[in-house]
């Protein structure tokens, strides 16, 4: 027996297949589902999405059909603290956050694995699709799965001391040969639909979370062009990002992009094709992965987003230990709140929070 390891169980295919793997590994396994939030009064109860009532009892059936234990823990206030309240201010703040970043963070791999330590577990394990091994720089380091389910991206946040206790089995299998061998082990969720919308906003509406969280929506106010002409109103901020064009309402001569949420004078900036570009970058909160923090710049390939293709850039570092990430190729929608994740090849380097994206190279001033 290798030791004990607690798997977080959302109810569907992929932790399921990580926990049958652990235990065909030798490992001894326990289940857990993490109750993160109550479900929205305004909609009924849900079928998908993470930690619904059906996702639970999903998780129970497979830890039954393992023979292993099962554990439910509410940690419903410290998702409030860490994640829904973070989510309302940044876009209140004009912000587009990621919120499943912060929740890997402080939730799954954060109080996940103090409640673990507290079981007696070695390691916890979840369902994700990247790999973790010790470099020879003696960092725990974080890699891509070269399928295209990789979610890498949004474990970058993750501390040396997280990876030191966590197992990714399911690396780089392909998502028909995780469904595969569910199937052959008769896991009642082998053909569960993969959940693709934010567990805590149905339908993904976000403005109508929002509306419900602050018990009103956000106000109404211009639009205006790069030079401040107002061209119309807006029907609010968290109506819009960076890089739209569609839904907002009103008829150009031209396509027109939003540029810019200005969340203190609740102005949103629009522009003319080629103008929701970016050719660099200010992110801060930066957390350095797989090497320590460099003292010089260098070259990496960047992603701005979850699904976007890796950019090449030249990183370099800033005094106050935020990071300028200039790009051979300018890039679409860089949106201040969104995570840009640096990478050499497979290997996770670091992350942060994009504050400011710039046309060209960013004003010496920043």
């Amino acid at each position: 027996m290798k030791g004990k390891v607690l798997v977080g169980m959302s109810g569907g295919v992929d932790s399921s297949v990580a926990a049958l793997l652990l235990q065909q590994q030798g490992w001894q396994v326990t289940g857990c589902t993490l109750r993160l939030h109550l479900d929205d009064p305004a909609f009924p109860p849900r079928d998908g999405g993470c930690c619904s009532y059906k996702d639970v009892q999903d998780a129970r059936r497979v830890c039954y059909a393992l023979g292993i234990d099962h554990f439910v823990f509410n940690f419903t206030d410290l998702f409030s603290e860490k994640v829904i309240d973070n989510f309302v201010a940044e876009y209140n703040a004009g912000h587009t956050p990621n919120p499943c970043i912060r929740c890997n963070r402080w939730l799954k791999f954060g109080a996940m694995l103090q409640r673990a330590q507290t079981l007696g577990c070695d390691a916890i394990a979840t369902g994700h699709y990247a790999s973790i091994q010790k470099g020879e720089n003696g960092r725990w380091q974080l890699l891509a799965s070269p399928t295209n389910k990789d979610q890498s991206y949004v474990l970058y946040s993750l501390t040396q001391d997280q990876l030191a206790h966590t197992l990714l089995p399911l690396g780089s299998l392909p998502k028909p040969e995780v469904r595969r061998l569910a199937e052959e082990a008769g896991l009642p969720v082998a053909h569960k639909p993969d959940s693709q919308e934010i567990c805590f906003v149905p339908d993904n509406d976000y403005a109508g979370f929002l509306c419900r969280h602050c018990g009103h929506d956000s106000a109404p106010g211009d639009f205006v062009d790069q030079s401040g002409h107002i061209l119309g109103r807006h029907r609010g901020l968290t109506h819009y990002t960076v890089g739209q064009r569609k839904g907002l309402g009103i008829a150009f001569g031209q396509p027109m992009y939003v540029t810019h949420l200005d969340a203190k004078n609740n102005r949103i900036v629009l522009g003319p094709e080629g103008s929701q570009y970016s050719r660099s970058l200010l992110a801060k909160e930066i957390n350095w992965v797989s090497i320590p923090a460099p003292d010089r710049p260098l070259r990496v390939q960047v992603k701005i987003r979850y699904l976007a293709k890796p950019a090449a850039a030249l990183a370099s570092p800033r005094p106050d230990g935020s990071l300028l990430l200039t790009f051979d190729t300018s890039q679409r929608a860089a949106a201040p709140g969104q995570a840009a994740v640096l990478y050499d090849g497979p290997l996770l380097l670091g992350g942060g929070v994009i504050q400011q994206g710039f046309p060209d190279l960013p004003p010496a001033d920043i």
